[in-house]
């Protein structure tokens, strides 16, 4: 008889080892760790945006002045801004400010990219001068533009004088002053246009470029049917972006005309910050609030789903 063999017990023969708890798992997981260092940013978000986003919501539904104790009225915010003629005229100053502002900006962008791709001497200081005003303050730009325009003393009405023609009230007019304001937010943000649109142009493959030329397509040609379409990504982005910056107006308005004259440049957001912090309308402005934040979640996906129809993603 054998004693050397060891003794197995026929139950314990069908049990494996006890694998590891779940608190070990995790301990060793990839996902814990990666969690850890996105925690502060996470917490910040909640903390900064979605708990003010959920209380908005809530605020929207209330008749609240921010001091006095609020209480419930369901959609009668909503439905007031229906009939507040002030609320759709604000909503017209920001439509006309947006039709105008994205495509000039995008397309005077592009102009300006491809002037800019290219090797000549001086090509960093003229890539520098053009992002110069997107790193500048909105509030510098604003005193800028104040004084450029001012009727008595600005450069712009001392130049018309010069040549012959007629000086203008600029920002002082209610006819003219949400186009300055056109002009002045164009000028602050084509740089970081300019800067994608550079971006594009140099990812695009120089053999294909090559070929174009080689199959004899001009200039024109080469840009019209290679060009344009491999930045399509690129001019769906800007849109967008431009889009929703456009719709969110509030700075430019605040430092240079605060809405006049006569509310000629009071657009949406700019009309928000009267009811709710100068009139006390904190359940209105939070309407306009919800209601801005709808149309521009509309109208990005809508951008998005027409864009993406045309847009080349791949060479």
């Amino acid at each position: 008889m054998n004693t050397s063999a060891p003794l197995v017990d026929p139950v314990a023969r069908g049990r494996r080892a006890p694998g590891p708890s779940l608190l070990q798992r995790l301990a060793r997981s990839d996902h814990l760790a990666g969690w850890a260092f996105v925690s502060p940013a996470v917490i910040l978000i909640a903390v900064f945006a979605l708990i003010p986003i959920g209380w908005s919501l809530l605020l929207s539904l209330q008749a609240n002045n921010l001091i006095a104790p609020s209480h419930y009225v369901g959609l009668a915010n909503y439905k007031a801004l229906s009939k507040d003629p002030a609320f759709r005229s604000s909503v017209g100053h920001t439509l006309v400010y947006t039709l105008i502002f994205v495509p000039v900006s995008v397309s005077g962008a592009l102009a300006l990219a491809v002037a800019l791709n290219r090797n000549i001497r001086g090509i960093r200081f003229y890539r520098l001068a053009v992002f110069v005003p997107l790193v500048t303050s909105t509030v510098a730009t604003g005193i800028l533009f104040l004084w450029l325009l001012d009727p008595t003393f600005g450069l712009v009405n001392y130049l018309l004088k010069i040549v012959g023609l007629p000086q203008q009230q600029f920002l002082q007019s209610p006819h003219e002053a949400l186009y300055c304001i056109i002009a002045m937010t164009t000028w602050g943000w084509l740089g970081f246009d300019v800067i994608v649109y550079l971006a594009a142009l140099q990812g695009i493959p120089a053999d294909m470029l090559e070929a174009s030329t080689m199959d004899g397509a001009s200039r024109w040609g080469t840009f019209r049917s290679v060009v344009l379409p491999l930045l399509s990504p690129a001019t769906l982005f800007l849109v967008v972006w431009s889009t929703i910056n456009a719709l969110q107006l509030f700075d430019e308005i605040y430092v240079t005309t605060r809405g006049g004259p006569l509310g000629s440049t009071t657009v949406i957001v700019y009309y928000l910050y009267q009811q709710a912090f100068q009139f006390f309308n904190g359940g209105y402005g939070a309407a306009i609030a919800y209601v801005l934040f709808v149309a521009v979640l509309i109208i990005t996906l809508a951008q998005l789903w027409l864009g993406n129809r045309r847009v080349h993603y791949s060479s």
